[in-house]
C-alpha cells in the first residue's frame, strides 16, 4: 500500500513538472511576441478588413478591448506555437504506461492530428474568411455602414477555427475506429449517407447562418471522412479487410 501511494505521489509530481512547462513555454513565447500583439491581430483581422466596404471598419466597444482583444490573439498564437512542445510533455507522461503497439501508434496519430489541425485552420483563414465575409457584407442595405466589434469578431474566428481544425481531424478518427476495431470500413460505408446528413447539420450549427459556409464546412467533413476510410484500407491488414468486405 505505501509503494502505491508512493507511485501515485510521484506520478502527480511528475504531472506537475510537465504541466509547469508547458505553462512556462507558452508564456515565454508570449511575452516575447507581446510586442507585436496590435501586428498580430491585424493580420488576424485582414480577411475582414480586405472584404469591408469603402469606409467600412472594425471598433472597440469595450473600455480595454483595444488592448485585451490584440493580447488574447497573442496568447492564442502562443500556444499554438508552443503546441508541439506541449504534445511532447504529454505523449513523455502517459508513452510509459503503453504498450508496445500503441507507443507505435500513437506518435504518429499525434503529428498527424496536430498537421490536420493547422490545415483545417489554414483553410478557414485563406478559403472560408474571405469567402463568407466578402458574401455577408455584399448584401448590407444601402447607408449602413459595417462596423464589426472586434471582440465579437475574435470570438466568431475562434470558433470557426476550432470547428474547421476539429473537421480535418476526421481522417485520424476514421482511423482509430477502424484500427482498434471498434468499427469496420463496411459499416462505415454504410453509413455514409447519415454522415453526409450529419455533415451538412454540423456545418448548419458551427458557421454563420448562410448555405455558403455551411456547404463549405459540410464538404471538407464528408470528402475526409471517404478519405479516412481510403488510408484505413492501407494501414489495417489484409485478413482483417477481408473480413469487412463480408460482413453483413
Amino acid at each position: 500500500m505505501a509503494e502505491l501511494q508512493e507511485s501515485f505521489i510521484s506520478h502527480l509530481v511528475e504531472l506537475r513538472d510537465r504541466l509547469i512547462r508547458s505553462i512556462v513555454s507558452v508564456m515565454v513565447i508570449f511575452l516575447c511576441l507581446a510586442a507585436w500583439a496590435r501586428e498580430i491581430y491585424s493580420l488576424l483581422a485582414k480577411p475582414m478588413l480586405a472584404s469591408l466596404p469603402v469606409g467600412g471598419h472594425m471598433i472597440a466597444t469595450d473600455v480595454a478591448g483595444a488592448f485585451f482583444v490584440p493580447m488574447k490573439v497573442t496568447m492564442m498564437l502562443s500556444f499554438l506555437i508552443a503546441l508541439p512542445y506541449v504534445l511532447y510533455q504529454v505523449w513523455a507522461f502517459v508513452a510509459p504506461g503503453l504498450y508496445a503497439h500503441e507507443k507505435k501508434l500513437v506518435p504518429p496519430l499525434i503529428i498527424s492530428s496536430f498537421i490536420l489541425f493547422f490545415i483545417g485552420m489554414s483553410f478557414a483563414y485563406f478559403i472560408v474568411f474571405p469567402t463568407v465575409f466578402a458574401f455577408v457584407n455584399k448584401f448590407a442595405p444601402e447607408g449602413v455602414m459595417v462596423m464589426t466589434d472586434i471582440d465579437k469578431y475574435l470570438s466568431f474566428v475562434l470558433s470557426t477555427f476550432l470547428a474547421f481544425g476539429i473537421t480535418f481531424e476526421v481522417p485520424v478518427i476514421v482511423i482509430v475506429l477502424v484500427r482498434t476495431g471498434l468499427v469496420s470500413i463496411a459499416k462505415l460505408k454504410e453509413i455514409r449517407p447519415y454522415v453526409i446528413v450529419g455533415a451538412f447539420v454540423v456545418g448548419a450549427i458551427f458557421t454563420p447562418p448562410d448555405i455558403l459556409s455551411q456547404f463549405m464546412l459540410a464538404l471538407p467533413l464528408w470528402l475526409l471522412y471517404e478519405l479516412g476510410i481510403i488510408i484505413a484500407r492501407f494501414i489495417i491488414k489484409p485478413e482483417e479487410v477481408a473480413g469487412s468486405a463480408v460482413e453483413p
